[in-house]
C-alpha cells in the first residue's frame, strides 16, 4: 500500500514537471535553461510558498 502511494505522488510531481515545462513560455520568468530547471522541479514548494508562482504556473498549464 506505501509503494503504491510513493507511486502516485511521484506520478503527480512527474505530471507537474512535465506541464510545466511544456508551458515554460507562458510564464513572466526569463528563458535561461537553468531557471526552466530550477522552476521545474520545485514546483510543488514554490506553489506552497509563492503568490506570483502560483499565477504562472497557472498560466503554464493553460493551452
Amino acid at each position: 500500500m506505501i509503494q503504491l502511494s510513493v507511486l502516485i505522488l511521484l506520478g503527480i510531481y512527474g505530471y507537474g514537471v512535465w506541464k510545466f515545462w511544456k508551458g515554460f513560455e507562458r510564464t513572466n520568468y526569463s528563458r535561461s535553461l537553468p531557471n526552466r530547471i530550477t522552476l521545474s522541479l520545485l514546483w510543488p514548494a514554490l506553489i506552497i510558498a509563492n503568490k506570483s508562482y502560483r499565477r504562472n504556473f497557472t498560466k503554464s498549464l493553460k493551452g
